[in-house]
């Protein structure tokens, strides 16, 4: 196989061999791939340095079979997308949800859009948490495990923004009268979570816990390492 000139993001890499790179890239046509970089930390070489890193638009071309394939060219066509203060750590959070949660070499262009647009999003504004969230949740659907938001599960009625609900993972939201299982959430909540568009901090702390729970059984039990590096290393806002 031979690609040229796919638009592609590099995630992470890693040294392989003396002087190559392993890149995990995620890219618009073929989901996420592997890609060594040959002789990639040898001084001198065309696609060497700064191209190589992570929140820099690339343009990917490589040949080759099987699992890895084989850098030919690197191009950037545009500026590295550039991440201020805590922005950095939520881009590296975003960026290790994609590594653990897609398979190499099956295409997911809608999420590759997402991508992109949560870089440019997380570069651009102050509210990070709700662009954390939105992203999370078009992640969920893009993998087959959309959140239902908009109707409550047992009765088919409407969320309403002024109840509250019980959110049970494999069915949904549920009045939360007499509920002791799912977590609590409020229908604004919901309903704000669908719009993509949060107005109050209890909207997005309860968003939040409500993707977490359902991030985690498709993580399974490795805890992220972003996640645990944010909360040591915080950088104030």
């Amino acid at each position: 196989m031979h690609t040229d000139g796919e638009r592609g993001f590099v995630l992470h890499h890693y040294p392989y061999g003396e002087t190559s790179l392993l890149l995990e890239a995620f890219t618009y046509a073929f989901g996420r791939v592997g890609i060594v970089a040959r002789g990639a930390r040898r001084a001198g070489k065309a696609f060497a340095g700064a191209q190589l890193r992570p929140f820099q638009p690339l343009l990917l071309t490589w040949a080759g079979r099987g699992e890895l394939g084989t850098l030919v060219r690197a191009e950037a066509p545009e500026a590295a997308i550039e991440m201020k203060g805590n922005a950095v750590w939520c881009a590296f959070y975003v960026n290790e949800l994609v590594l653990r949660l897609l398979h190499r070499h099956e295409a997911h262009a809608d999420l590759y859009v997402a991508y992109d647009e949560v870089l440019r999003a997380l570069a651009d504004t102050d509210c990070q948490e709700g662009v954390l969230r939105i992203f999370e949740k078009r992640l969920l659907a893009g993998l087959g495990y959309g959140l239902a938001l908009l109707r409550d599960a047992r009765s088919g009625e409407a969320v309403r923004t002024s109840a509250s609900y019980r959110y049970i993972l494999d069915e949904g939201p549920v009045v939360a009268d007499g509920l002791s299982e799912g977590l609590v959430i409020k229908g604004a909540t919901l309903i704000a979570l669908a719009r993509e568009t949060f107005t109050t901090p209890e909207q997005l702390r309860e968003a939040k816990q409500l993707l977490r729970a359902a991030l985690a059984p498709l993580l399974g039990g490795k805890p992220l390492y972003t996640r645990r590096l944010f909360r040591s290393v915080q950088v104030p806002s």
